[in-house]
C-alpha cells in the first residue's frame, strides 16, 4: 500500500486572482461631433477667403494712430464708468437695504427706472436735454448753456456710469445678503457701528460673490462703449468707422475693430479668472489649477508617458 506525499511546502501563499485589464470606453460620439466643429470651422473660413473683403487692409490700420486713441479713450471711458457704477451700486445696494422706507424707495425707483430704459435711449436723452434744460447754473461754481456743458464724453460717462450703478446696485445686495446675518449681530455686539460692520466685516465676506459678476460687467461694458459713437464720442468703433469711409474700406474696418475688442476682453477675462482665484481663497480647499499649471502639468505628463518603462524578464 503506497501513499502519496504532497511535497508542495505550507507556507507557500496560494495564488492571486489574475489582474484586471481596464479598457477605456471608447466615446464615439466626441469623434463624430469633433470633426463637424472642424468642417464647419473649415467651411466658415473659405467662406471668409472667398469674399470680396480686402483683408490687406486690416494689418495695415491696426496700429494707426486714430485706432489707438479711440483705444485709450474706450478703456478710459471703460474704467471710469466702472468706477461710477460700483461706487453707485454700493450706494444704491445699502439704500435698499436700508430700514429708511424713503431711502428705501428712492433706490426701488432708481434701479427700476434706469434697468428699464435702454443704454442707447438714456445716451440720446443726455445729449438732448438741451431741449429741457437750456442753462446749467451752480451759483458761483459754475454757469454755462447745456450745449456746451453736455460734451459727448460727459454725455457717455453718465450714460453709461448712471446705467451700471442699477445693475451693480443688485449685484452687490445679492452679496450682502449672502453674509450670514450673525456676523453682523455679532459686530454690533461688540460695539462696531454700522458703518464699520460693513467695511470690515459684510463687505469683505461679499467680495467672492460679488466679484464674479462684476468682472462680467466690466468686459460688457467695454463692448457697451461702442454705443457712444451715436454721441460723437471718437472710441474705437466711431475711430474704426471713420477711418473706414476715408479708406473705402468700410466692412474691414468693423473687423478691424472687432479683433481690438476680442483682445482687450480676453486680457479682462484673465484679470477676472485671477481676481476670483484670489477671493476664492477663504472658500475653497484647494484652488483651481490656473491655465499655465493646467498646460504645465499635461506636458509633464505626456512626458511620462512617452518614457519608456523598465521591468523585470
Amino acid at each position: 500500500m503506497t501513499v502519496d506525499i504532497d511535497k508542495t511546502p505550507a507556507d507557500t501563499p496560494p495564488a492571486g486572482p489574475e489582474a484586471i485589464k481596464a479598457i477605456p470606453v471608447r466615446h464615439y460620439g466626441r469623434y463624430v461631433s469633433a470633426v463637424v466643429a472642424i468642417a464647419l470651422l473649415v467651411g466658415v473660413v473659405y467662406a471668409f477667403s472667398q469674399g470680396k473683403i480686402n483683408w490687406d487692409a486690416i494689418p495695415d490700420y491696426f496700429f494707426d494712430d486714430r485706432i489707438l486713441d479711440g483705444v485709450g479713450k474706450t478703456l478710459l471711458l471703460t474704467v471710469l464708468s466702472m468706477v461710477i457704477g460700483i461706487v453707485g451700486g454700493v450706494m444704491l445696494a445699502v439704500m435698499r437695504l436700508s430700514k429708511n422706507p424713503v431711502t428705501s424707495s428712492i433706490a426701488w425707483f432708481y434701479i427700476w427706472f434706469f434697468r428699464g430704459t435702454p443704454v442707447l435711449v438714456q445716451l440720446i436723452v443726455w445729449f438732448n436735454l438741451g431741449l429741457v434744460f437750456e442753462y446749467i447754473n451752480l451759483g458761483p461754481f459754475y454757469k454755462d448753456e447745456w450745449s456746451d456743458f453736455m460734451t459727448p464724453f460727459l454725455t457717455a460717462l453718465l450714460g453709461l456710469g448712471l446705467n451700471e450703478a442699477a445693475y451693480m446696485a443688485e449685484i452687490c445686495r445679492a452679496g450682502l445678503l449672502s453674509v450670514d446675518e450673525g456676523q453682523t449681530e455679532a459686530s454690533h455686539a461688540l460695539g462696531m457701528s454700522h458703518s464699520k460692520t460693513l467695511r470690515r466685516i459684510v463687505i469683505p465676506q461679499a467680495m467672492r460673490v460679488i466679484v464674479p459678476p462684476t468682472g462680467n460687467e466690466v468686459i460688457n461694458m467695454l463692448k457697451t462703449t461702442s454705443l457712444v459713437s451715436v454721441v460723437q464720442y471718437p472710441e474705437l468703433l466711431r475711430a474704426a468707422q471713420d477711418i473706414g469711409q476715408t479708406s473705402g474700406a468700410p466692412a474691414e474696418m468693423l473687423f478691424l475693430a472687432a479683433a481690438w475688442y476680442l483682445l482687450m476682453t480676453s486680457v479682462f477675462s484673465i484679470g477676472q479668472y485671477y481676481l476670483e482665484r484670489y477671493y476664492a481663497r477663504g472658500s475653497s480647499r484647494s484652488l483651481p489649477a490656473t491655465p499655465f499649471q493646467k498646460i504645465r502639468a499635461n506636458v509633464l505628463s505626456l512626458s511620462s508617458r512617452s518614457k519608456p518603462t523598465g521591468g523585470k524578464a
